[in-house]
């Protein structure tokens, strides 16, 4: 696969890197040994960013990265989030970009994951009680001590992205993007990065898995998998979703490649954009590697903004209370 720059400070990495959030969290039921055949095939296929966060667990994925492929940590950069809270037993506090909160996670951080450095590090959601100058001002000591080589930020609005930014130069921005979440095109996020000159990170490039074609209702998801309390999956707004899809799939057909293929091609072919797509088995990574081979004419990528425009998604991205989290 072919790397690239993600940003203008110097990282470069797969123009495709892997989610791993899922293999230990939120997607229904861990396999492990699955997980970590899918990490070495990954590496193998050129992939070289693995995303991952304190919060995935808590910590298991960091420790299952760390004891599948800590031996072939030469080959990939990694990135992983602090700045929501996690007590020492796992339990989720709340935002906290707090100086002494964001020390001593960096430092758990680094245990779990058996490195030295950490070559991408992110606030994974904005704490609203604690100035972005002073969390980023604290995050910028870590890159001079050498244990952070380069620092993104999640969820966050375009004022918030230019003043941690003009406290210390950003590489990423992650934010939730594909063909049914278009919202950075308009809220501004997307025109902020392209000035900037910071990569935009797109997590869940496949719309949580809907745009693969692959769920047809909520009963093909695990019981405690979250995405059974997303509003995008509910009844009511599901079969308006499903339609969207059958659209994408029509024109996936026309191409001879699969529905969540097209919609990850349409992604990587935005400019300033890379993507994260997350998957725990190895068939589907391999489906999502080969979806940076697809070459998309002018006319496949204005038909394709004609089958799922802006706005066209049912019910919000998450539920209600998560939201208020979101793009501060």
């Amino acid at each position: 696969m072919k790397t690239t720059a993600w940003g203008s400070q110097g990282l470069e990495a797969s123009v495709e890197g892997l989610g791993a959030m899922g293999m230990s969290a939120f997607y229904g039921a861990r396999d492990d040994e699955e997980s970590a055949a899918t990490l070495n095939r990954a590496l193998d296929l050129g992939v070289s960013l693995i995303d991952t966060a304190e919060m995935y667990g808590p910590f298991l994925n960091e420790q299952l990265i760390a004891r599948t492929i800590g031996s072939r940590k030469d080959e990939y950069a990694l990135a992983t989030k602090t700045g929501v809270e996690i007590g020492d037993h796992g339990e989720r506090v709340g935002p906290n970009g707090s100086p002494a909160y964001l020390r001593k996670a960096l430092e758990r951080s680094l245990r779990n994951l058996d490195r030295e450095t950490i070559d991408l590090y992110y606030i994974h959601r904005v704490d609203p009680d604690t100035p972005i100058e002073e969390t980023f001002g604290a995050l910028s000591e870590f890159v001079q001590e050498g244990k952070v080589r380069y620092l993104g930020i999640s969820e966050a609005s375009p004022e918030t992205i230019r003043r941690a930014h003009a406290t210390h130069p950003l590489t990423a921005v992650q934010t939730e993007y594909s063909l049914f979440e278009r919202s950075p095109e308009v809220n501004g996020v997307l025109d902020t990065t392209r000035e900037l000159g910071i990569a935009f990170v797109a997590y869940s490039p496949l719309g949580r898995g809907l745009l693969t074609g692959k769920i047809a209702s909520a009963d093909d998801l695990d019981a405690d998998d979250f995405r059974r309390t997303s509003p995008r999956f509910a009844d009511e707004n599901l079969a308006a979703n499903l339609s969207v899809v059958d659209r994408v799939r029509a024109l996936a057909e026309g191409k001879g490649v699969t529905p969540g293929q097209l919609a990850l091609a349409w992604v990587l072919h935005q400019d300033g954009v890379v993507a994260i797509p997350g998957t725990k088995r190895r068939t589907y990574l391999e489906e999502n590697v080969a979806a940076a081979d697809i070459e998309l004419t002018a006319d496949d990528l204005a038909t394709l903004d004609e089958a799922a425009p802006v706005g066209v998604t049912a019910g919000e991205r998450y539920p209600e209370a998560a939201l208020k989290g979101l793009t501060i």
